[in-house]
């Protein structure tokens, strides 16, 4: 009979000569290979269920709980336990650790979910439209100078930056000259405007600004979907995001505004300086101060604090849901791994959830975080996400 690996951990475990390093292979191979590591058990089993050796008071809770870090309620260990029951008993208690479970029983079979496909997260990727209507792939284009409009350099960078130069002496007046930036899902993209205004661009989304702000009374983009926005300061000339809801003017200051069409809400967060949020079409208007966010709906503004470090979670690289429902977090889900969400059952989408994810682990690992409440499980068909109630 071959010996295996797990053969040997398993062996070591039941000797209870395990090292912490071997405690923490077993425990990898458990989450990676659980199928493996459940034959090898059974393995074990078959081998000692007719033999007279016995183990004597040995606490396998401890033993499991070493390995597994799981809390389980203390037991009376039994003084002669035959090794084939107590392999049965490992068995169990390893199923039950793995999917956060105290209790166990044999007539009640437990279905693993294990996903047959994943799905890479987000990347750079971005397209540019310049004024003439050429549309350049950011992703596929070569770092360096891209394009120059109207006196305008237009750069790459190798770190996912579109970087605007006006070069001297060569700067041609056009007001109606625009350029604009989109991701689409499974994109981001940063952009440095001509005004050395620093922006952000989530997955989704899309600026249109001039190529120049010299001559404007205003220096006014427009956005759909995400972005943070850190506006270089010009007293004279106030930097305004106008969206399909509102319009935010600011002098100099850093924000994000969160503007969906797919979202019943549109959020604009300030972490420094202070912007004016302004209804479209509209009198109300509302001054923000640091850790404000305008909720805004067509016809209302609601102002409220708020922790910001959740508002630009996403720029730093991960998703951060504090008491948020499934279905808005799903909604994020959706735009940065391009896929669908279905739902099996409609009841799984009013599930909240607290914690903190990164945005740069495959989407089976961004769904085992939530599968580890017991509440839902997850499939993956292709690019479809299907969503089911526990």
């Amino acid at each position: 009979m071959d010996i295996t690996p797990i053969d040997i951990l398993l062996k070591k475990f039941e000797d209870q000569t395990l090292t912490n390093e071997e405690s923490m292979q077993l425990r990898k191979l458990l989450e990676e290979n659980p199928d493996s590591v459940e034959a090898g058990i059974f393995k074990r089993s078959l081998l000692h269920q007719h033999s007279d050796v016995e183990l004597s008071n040995i606490n396998w809770d401890d033993t499991l709980a070493a390995i597994l870090n799981v809390d389980k309620p203390a037991v009376k260990p039994a003084s002669r336990i035959k090794v084939w029951k107590l392999w049965t008993a490992a068995a169990a208690a390893i199923v039950v650790g793995l999917f956060g479970f105290y209790q166990y029983s044999v007539n009640k079979t437990l279905q693993r979910n294990i996903f047959a496909a994943d799905i890479e997260p987000g990347k750079n990727k971005a397209f540019l439209k310049l004024a003439n209507g050429k549309i350049i792939s950011l992703n596929d284009a070569t770092n360096g100078q891209i394009a120059n409009e109207a006196g305008i350099s237009i750069s790459k960078t190798k770190d996912g930056q579109l970087i605007y130069n006006v070069q001297q002496g060569d700067r041609q007046s056009d007001e109606n000259r625009t350029n604009t930036i989109s991701t689409p899902n499974g994109g981001q993209w940063q952009v440095r405007l001509p005004d050395g205004t620093m922006v952000w661009l989530n997955a989704s989304s899309s600026l249109t600004y001039p190529l120049a702000f010299s001559g404007k009374k205003s220096r006014k983009v427009e956005l759909s979907g995400e972005a943070y926005f850190e506006v270089a300061k010009n007293v004279s000339h106030p930097f305004v995001v106008k969206t399909n809801k509102q319009e935010i003017t600011v002098l100099g200051t850093h924000f994000n505004v969160a503007n969906y069409a797919d979202e019943t809400l549109s959020r604009t967060t300030l972490l420094e300086g202070s912007v004016e949020v302004r209804l479209n079409n509209a009198l109300e208007s509302h001054t923000l101060q640091p850790g404000d966010q305008a909720e805004i709906t067509a016809n209302l503004i609601h102002i409220k604090k708020v922790d910001t470090d959740e508002a630009i979670a996403w720029k730093n690289g991960y998703f951060m849901f504090n008491n948020e429902k499934q279905e808005n977090i799903l909604r994020k889900i959706a735009r940065w791994y391009d896929v669908e969400i279905v739902y099996a059952d409609a009841k799984a989408k009013d599930i909240t959830y607290y914690g903190t994810v990164s945005r740069f682990d495959n989407v089976s690992k961004v769904l085992h975080k939530f599968q580890e409440t017991g509440e839902v499980r997850f499939e993956i068909d292709g690019k479809k996400v299907i969503v089911y109630k526990r």
